[in-house]
């Protein structure tokens, strides 16, 4: 199976899927660990992909999003961003409205406790 076969399958079987440099209980970069941080703190429940384990993913999923950077998140399939974005709705809200309207259950409270800490 190809990198970017790979990459699709991850992308659309699971609900969140986060490409990143590192694993979620172990992140291997500043802006990883921020992306992860946020989503284990929110209780999302998501699929991890560590680019560090696997130079074609780590050069297929910038070519599948078309996007520079990583970490990648992705919501149903839908490309999100990376971490400027990501922190931008999670402040904004948008990202809480982004979760519901996608049906992915999260700690709406923890999302809120983000935004006060920030304000």
């Amino acid at each position: 199976m190809s990198a970017q076969d790979q990459i699709k399958d991850k992308v659309t079987t699971n609900d969140v899927v986060l490409f990143m440099k590192g694993t979620k209980t172990m992140p291997q970069c500043g802006f990883s660990s921020k992306v992860a941080g946020v989503l284990n703190y929110m209780g999302v429940d998501y699929a991890d992909v560590n680019v560090l384990a696997d130079e074609e993913i780590r050069q297929g999923i910038k070519e599948y999003s078309d996007w520079p950077t990583i970490p990648q998140l992705y919501v149903k399939g839908e490309f999100v961003g990376g971490c400027d974005i990501f922190t931008e709705m999670t402040l904004s809200g948008e990202l809480d409205t982004l979760l519901e309207a996608k049906g992915v259950t999260f700690d709406k409270d923890a999302a809120e406790q983000i935004r006060a800490h920030n304000s």
